[in-house]
């Protein structure tokens, strides 16, 4: 079959490699139907260092079951399916409690099994792991459904990351997919300001269709004041960090009223938590992290069905499996949001 491999910065190769098989009796072989590349997908497309063999990539899918293990009961195949970007037992403590990503026998697709850019995944741990869809395999709602794979569940776990809720003035910084969708999930669950803090109109002016009701283009102090200017108040109640840079952290707790939240989401690019004593000094709560998809999936699923809300418009491309590496440098050189590929 074919799949997405990752040889180093900027050399991403499609190319021939093993069908999946069943390797446990909690396994399932999944055909892929839609993929597509992540924000995250960047980090290592900027800066791997060159290696002779590739790495398998991708971790948002959604396939229909060809194949399951003789312990799989709830997922059978023929099953329409969507996948979470890191799966998890179900059974360990931070299963039960919510946690998936930190489950200890869990990880993200490419790392230790096949990566989601592909035709075809083995998927471990099926029956906890794999959600079912309803709907046909063409329906229109695919490109939103596949945001619960990742990227709107990740924008979702950073506004409950920062206790958003009715009423509640939101900053949001960055206008990435998760960023966008961090808009999104904060109006839903009810935010009455929400300040999107980013600078490429086109992307700003789907974070006003989500839900965004100022967008401030100024970064730094001065993006700060903006924000401050903006509400007529010393801050907001809650911020969400979805770049993972150090500035973008701390201006999250900078803009943060005493008392406040911060969620973060982005993948941090410095091991440091910066802005150490406006968080002590004003009690601000900062958490976050990996999203629990295979856990918050279902809690999205119904708005997307009814149709409430559309997390699939931050797709603005869609492209072959055989295309992937140029579905890469667009993303990398902000010619796209975010792409989807289909196998």
């Amino acid at each position: 079959m074919k799949a997405t491999l990752i040889y180093g910065a900027g050399d991403i190769r499609v190319e021939d490699v093993p069908d999946p098989t069943l390797q446990s009796s909690t396994d399932a072989i999944v055909r892929i139907t839609h993929s597509c590349i992540c924000g995250s997908d960047l980090w290592p497309y900027k800066s791997r260092e060159q290696t002779e063999q590739g790495d398998r990539i991708g971790h948002e899918f959604i396939g229909v079951v060809e194949e399951t293990g003789s312990d799989v009961g709830r997922i059978q195949k023929g099953d329409l399916v969507v996948a979470p970007f890191f799966y998890a037992d179900g059974t360990c403590e931070y299963c039960r409690a919510g946690l998936t990503s930190a489950c200890p026998n869990g990880s993200a697709w490419g790392a230790e099994t096949d990566g989601g850019q592909g035709e075809a995944a083995r998927v471990p741990f099926a029956d906890a792991v794999l959600m079912k869809l309803t709907v046909p395999h063409d329906s229109a709602l695919m490109p939103s459904l596949l945001t619960l794979s990742d990227v709107f569940g990740t924008g979702h776990h950073a506004a409950v990351s920062a206790q958003v809720g009715p009423g509640k003035d939101v900053a949001v910084i960055g206008d990435g997919a998760v960023g966008l969708l961090a808009v999104l999930a904060a109006k839903r669950l009810g935010a009455e300001r929400i300040v999107l803090m980013g600078r490429h109109k086109d992307r700003t002016d789907l974070g006003r269709e989500f839900g965004a009701t100022d967008v401030v283009s100024e970064r730094g102090e001065e993006g700060e004041q903006k924000v401050r200017d903006l509400l007529g108040t010393d801050g907001v109640h809650s911020a969400i960090e979805a770049v993972g840079y150090e500035q973008s952290l701390t201006s999250a707790i900078n803009l943060t009223k005493p008392g406040g939240h911060v969620g973060i989401v982005g993948v941090p690019q410095s091991g440091e938590l910066p802005n150490l004593a406006q968080k002590f000094f004003k009690n601000v709560t900062v958490a976050g992290g990996i999203a629990p998809t295979q856990a918050n999936m279902y809690e999205l699923l119904p708005d997307v069905l009814d149709g409430q809300i559309e997390p699939g418009k931050v797709f603005d491309r869609e492209i072959p499996l055989a295309e992937t590496p140029s579905g890469y440098q667009a993303m990398n050189d902000r010619d796209a949001l975010k792409v989807l590929v289909r196998p």
